[in-house]
């Protein structure tokens, strides 16, 4: 077996919702939690036994929350975060460049207060195909992995031509994937077959599906490796763990 093979955990832990909660798509908005009740719910993520953590830059307060509460923590949990999305003053705005990807690396590192990132994704809008078509983000994230600040590069996109075309360069993708949404599932297939991990975002439909269901359904799937899931609720982490691992036999 490859030592270098990115190897991900059936549950990983969405850290939107400890960092924005402005331009959302769940059905119901929530106050941000403050520092000490991120800082809490952060370790106890970890305690728990969910070591996969996936954040981005345009989650708002994410990243630095995350470096300053487990940032000592560092070696428990493999960590992903995106380049090519900035969300300042409840808009998105989008920088693919060589300068943008390398500044953005950069910046994460710092807030998160670590050396090196696990898993880079590209951070997609919805006209994927030409993020990877008519930018440089692909080569610029080689040259951060080149550079020792990443392990592993992915794609996290919306199109199945997209996700596609990343293939042949990715680690990792990461699709929506439930059971209202299983228009990507011969994309999931493909890159199974070619060693490619495949990471769900949106298991639970943006909080429209019960998770037990959603995480169950995702996890069926043997060509998903893992499921990422956002609560701010310790209790309900714990019980969608043991969900995952008793799904994975695990």
């Amino acid at each position: 077996m490859d030592e270098n093979r990115l190897t991900l955990p059936p549950l990983g832990f969405g850290a939107f919702k400890i960092g924005r909660n402005e331009g959302i798509k769940y059905p119901r908005g929530y106050e941000l939690p403050n520092d000490a009740d991120v800082e809490r719910l952060l370790n106890d993520v970890l305690d728990i036994g969910i070591t996969y953590i996936d954040t981005a830059p345009a989650y708002g307060l994410s990243e630095e929350r995350i470096g300053r509460a487990i940032g000592h923590r560092r070696d428990e949990y493999l960590l992903s975060t995106k380049v090519g999305e900035r969300f300042e003053d409840g808009e998105s705005t989008y920088d693919y460049s060589t300068e943008a990807v390398s500044r953005s690396v950069e910046r994460s590192l710092a807030r998160l207060r670590t050396d090196v990132v696990d898993l880079l994704l590209v951070h997609a809008h919805r006209n994927d195909l030409s993020v990877l078509h008519d930018t440089d983000v692909v080569p610029a994230m080689q040259q951060m992995r080149e550079r020792g600040w990443v392990r592993h590069l992915g794609f996290s996109g919306y199109t199945a031509d997209a996700l596609q075309a990343a293939l042949p360069w990715a680690d990792a993708i990461m699709v929506e994937y439930h059971l209202e949404n299983r228009v990507l599932e011969p994309v999931i297939t493909a890159a199974a077959a070619r060693g490619v991990r495949v990471i769900v975002k949106k298991a639970l439909a943006s909080g429209r599906l019960e998770p037990a269901e959603a995480i169950r359904f995702a996890l069926s799937n043997n060509a998903v490796d893992a499921v990422v899931v956002g609560s701010l609720d310790a209790d309900h982490l714990r019980d969608n763990f043991r969900l995952a691992r008793h799904v994975r036999h695990v």
